[in-house]
């Protein structure tokens, strides 16, 4: 019985600390989007949606982690790209990765044919996919299982590298995620939006390898506070903002 319990715990643990961006994180990148949908995309998707809004579904895909149902969905959270190398899909999971899931369900999305029930799970994929890949571990190097195994001291709590820029970061401003996404959609100009929407998919990849070794940027004893704080937390905000514009100009594109 002990071993069992033992068993659960370890399993949790390493679930909960596999989710990209936390709550927070990614209902900040759902309200973004949703600011800067047009018109018909709005209507559409709060059909597909019903009485749900972008922000209050973008967790759903990983609140369906407890649901044996969807375990074939575990690996589309993240890719690994080592450093100096391109995407390779030969050396991803075999049940998918977060690039290759998000292009398939984006043409699945523009095709149509699906059950209204496909229909709006794909589309609470996709919201969540789209915030996945702009947190910088969520595109792995593959040796630490995007910063899980780096155990680090986060204001003198024991944590890992990984925890610390999908929740930690952003818990710590005390802020609600609708207080950052006004604050962060205060810089959304149009010339922004027309900045960050023309990148394709490959080149989110490419932004998020180019800021690992800031990531990685850790003092021997491994203690961070403020001083690492104050020198990346303007990328979490940078990488928010960019998913939230990104996923945006998708839903125009699909549903506009």
């Amino acid at each position: 019985m002990k071993k069992t319990i033992t068993s659960l715990f370890l399993l949790v643990c390493f679930v909960t600390q596999s989710f990209g961006w936390g709550q927070n994180g990614h209902r900040v990148v759902g309200q973004l989007a949703e600011w800067h949908l047009n018109k018909k995309a709005r209507k559409n998707i709060e059909a597909i949606l019903r009485h749900e809004s972008i922000p209050m579904v973008a967790n759903w895909m990983d609140e369906i982690r407890s649901d044996n149902a969807y375990d074939h969905t575990a690996t589309w959270h993240w890719v690994t790209i080592p450093d100096g190398e391109s995407y390779d899909r030969e050396m991803q999971e075999a049940a998918g990765d977060a690039f290759q899931m998000l292009n398939n369900i984006i043409a699945k999305l523009k095709g149509g044919d699906l059950s209204e029930k496909e229909e709006r799970e794909y589309l609470k994929m996709l919201i969540h996919i789209v915030g996945d890949l702009h947190q910088p571990l969520h595109v792995g190097r593959g040796d630490d299982k995007g910063g899980n195994d780096v155990r680090v001291f986060y204001f003198n709590q024991e944590t890992n590298l990984h925890s610390v820029w999908d929740t930690k970061m952003i818990e710590g401003q005390n802020l609600s995620f609708t207080e950052i996404a006004t604050h962060l959609n205060k810089r959304a100009d149009a010339e922004t939006v027309k900045r960050y929407q023309k990148a394709s998919l490959e080149d989110w990849l490419t932004e998020a390898m180019e800021l690992r070794p800031m990531v990685y940027d850790l003092p021997d004893n491994k203690r961070l506070s403020y001083q690492y704080n104050y020198k990346y937390y303007h990328h979490v905000e940078e990488r928010l903002l960019a998913a939230g514009l990104r996923l945006a100009g998708l839903l125009n594109e699909i549903y506009g």
